[in-house]
């Protein structure tokens, strides 16, 4: 077949998905309904500004202020909020924390609801059938996958996302940082460890 021959041109093409963006993308910015410019803008936007750096620098701040975490268990939405984080895909926040008992994963099992204006972009990944099947019925091998092994003892909690409520996992802070500040603690907070399926890294 010709998409399974490198050197055939139409192996160079894109998915069917990517070619159907691409195809309406094209048709409305010829009707003059869309701006490139402003699309490249949105998307620049929630992959670097409103992107993971902002869930990062959340639980930091949790990591390193007891009053602040406190309340950001007891009403996300309202404390990121005023941290400016809010808007669409982030109406309506929940913060879980992980512990030694306790390990959050969250998923999507009916689409893709995230954290926008907390975690950027979601990754391909967690739109997927197979995760969003997975993480339900066996979390321990999809974390397992992602590279996540839990001692047998440490319970793991999956929370469904929906359009009503989206979750922000806080990763357990590594050892050897009581020395660190907030920006620098911020580096060692993936996208991943706020949605569970990572660990916050180990300096």
């Amino acid at each position: 077949m010709p998409h399974d021959d490198p050197n055939h041109p139409h192996s160079l093409l894109p998915s069917d998905p990517a070619l159907r963006v691409k195809a309406l993308e094209t048709i409305l910015t010829r009707k003059g309904l869309v701006d490139p410019a402003a699309l490249d803008t949105i998307i620049d936007t929630y992959e670097n500004k409103i992107g993971p750096r902002n869930g990062a620098q959340v639980v930091a701040r949790a990591w390193l202020d007891p009053a602040f975490k406190a309340a950001l268990l007891q009403d996300a939405t309202a404390v990121v909020a005023d941290l400016g984080f809010y808007g669409r895909q982030g109406e309506h926040m929940v913060a879980v924390e992980n512990t030694a008992e306790t390990h959050n994963m969250v998923v999507c099992t009916l689409c893709s609801c995230y954290p926008w204006p907390l975690l950027g972009i979601p990754p391909g990944w967690y739109k997927s059938d197979a995760y969003r099947a997975r993480a339900v019925r066996e979390p321990r091998a999809v974390l397992a996958d992602f590279g996540v092994t839990l001692p047998e003892e440490t319970a793991v909690r999956v929370w469904d996302s929906t359009a009503e409520v989206r979750y922000l996992v806080l990763p357990r802070r590594p050892e050897g940082t009581g020395h660190m500040d907030e920006a620098a603690l911020m580096d060692l907070i993936t996208r991943d460890s706020m949605i569970g399926t990572g660990l916050a890294v180990t300096p």
